[in-house]
């Protein structure tokens, strides 16, 4: 092989590692400050949209340059200053004089910058909680507050919040839609609230955090909850998430494992596991946390699925599952807060107390079409009853609904093993 032809392999070489070392910061930046990063754009004018617009157009414009001039030292001041003179260009422009209010137009000149500049949202210990509390604005729909958070903060696409929401990909691309046009045309301010105004806009934010954990954003969900518990106090239900996502987490390792040579990860159901293997410390460190959420006189929804994760790990010492002591909580959880989840829950440990029969007449009252656990309940009770012929294709039916490629394998191995 001569020189001439050595140096070409070479220099692709050096390009592919620079190209694949700006992906790699620009990822860390997008994982740690997105939700950051779009609300110091968005709040001179407090349009959503446009934000995200040009940070993804700085974004792009990163993997252009960066892997040629290299990764800046900061990587996210280099996206903020990109993304804000696009924003800045588009203001200036004519289309936009004439196409927006005078008095917005007036807003978004450069001196636009100085109010949000001089917001603190080091003023609390992490910078996305203030940003959740910005979207949990009174004047934001409160049925969209919550996939607002999960897409504008913690950078979810809107198809994933659909399907951890139950709702139709379509249907929750147009509510966000919406939701960020109202920002703008109604001024909704991006400031971070007092202390005094915390507690009125906590509910969907715990929802956000708990959303980050349903979408296996694990470790991230587990430590902006502890975070947020410590920021508020005594507050219950904060201390109530904390243990939840905490209690929940100890397990992580047992649900799925990859082994060697295999297709995988493979999933094992929470009945099958090896209670020996959790993790003894994260289950200390989430009772703990629920000791402190009970100091409540009326429990709460975090509080009482805190509970219930509790009475799961307790088969660490007992070597059983408490079940009447699970009816008991996820009876009250459906009159606290009803919801699908919660409704199937139950019916799958009615199954195991009164036999899969009773369990399969509570699930009959809920309509489910398309919620998965929904499915894979009815599946293991028709099993557990004998009703292999309508058991197969509810088997099947959970395992197409599944987002989750190792639950799907499992199922599919269920169904396979009632035919």
């Amino acid at each position: 092989m001569t020189p001439d032809a050595v140096r070409p392999a070479a220099m692709d070489k050096a390009a592919a590692a620079a190209a694949d070392q700006a992906n790699r910061a620009a990822e860390r930046v997008a994982r740690g400050a997105y939700g950051r990063l779009v609300a110091l754009l968005a709040a001179p004018a407090g349009d959503l949209a446009l934000a995200e617009d040009a940070l993804a157009a700085a974004f792009e414009r990163a993997l252009t340059t960066w892997p040629e001039a290299g990764v800046p030292d900061n990587p996210e001041g280099w996206l903020l200053t990109v993304a804000r003179n696009r924003l800045r260009d588009i203001w200036k422009s004519a289309a936009h004089r004439t196409s927006a209010p005078l008095e917005a137009a007036a807003d978004t000149g450069a001196d636009a910058y100085a109010p949000f500049d001089a917001l603190d949202p080091d003023a609390i210990p992490d910078q996305r909680l203030g940003l959740l509390f910005v979207c949990a604005h009174p004047g934001i729909d409160a049925a969209i507050r919550t996939p607002l958070m999960l897409q504008t903060v913690l950078g979810f696409e809107a198809a994933r919040i659909a399907t951890a929401l139950a709702v139709p990909p379509k249907a929750m691309a147009q509510r966000l839609v919406r939701a960020k046009r109202k920002i703008k045309d109604a001024r909704i301010p991006f400031v971070v609230p007092d202390r005094q105004a915390m507690p009125e806009r906590l509910p969907p934010v715990l929802e956000a955090v708990y959303g980050a954990y349903a979408i296996d954003r694990c470790d991230e969900a587990q430590y902006l909850a502890v975070t947020l518990a410590a920021l508020l106090g005594e507050e219950p239900e904060a201390w109530g998430l904390a243990a939840l996502v905490t209690l929940s987490l100890s397990r992580k390792n047992e649900r799925s494992f990859s082994p060697p040579g295999g297709e995988g990860a493979v999933f094992v159901p929470l009945d099958e596991q090896d209670p020996a293997s959790w993790n003894a410390e994260m289950i200390a460190e989430g009772e703990s946390y629920l000791a402190r959420a009970q100091k409540a006189a009326t429990p709460g929804r975090f509080q009482l699925e805190a509970a219930i994760q509790a009475v799961h790990c307790d088969r660490a010492r007992t070597g059983r599952t408490d079940w009447p002591a699970l009816r008991i909580l996820y009876t009250a959880l459906n009159l606290i807060e009803p919801s699908l989840g919660s409704r199937v829950a139950l019916a799958a440990v009615t199954g195991r107390i009164d036999g899969p029969d009773a369990g399969l007449a509570l699930l009959d009252e809920v309509a489910a079409e398309d919620f998965q656990p929904y499915h894979a309940t009815r599946a293991d009770l028709l099993a557990r009853a004998g009703r292999k012929a309508e058991a197969r294709p509810a088997y099947g039916r959970a395992a197409a609904l599944s987002d989750d490629p190792a639950v799907a394998r499992y199922l599919r191995t269920r169904e396979r093993a009632v035919s």
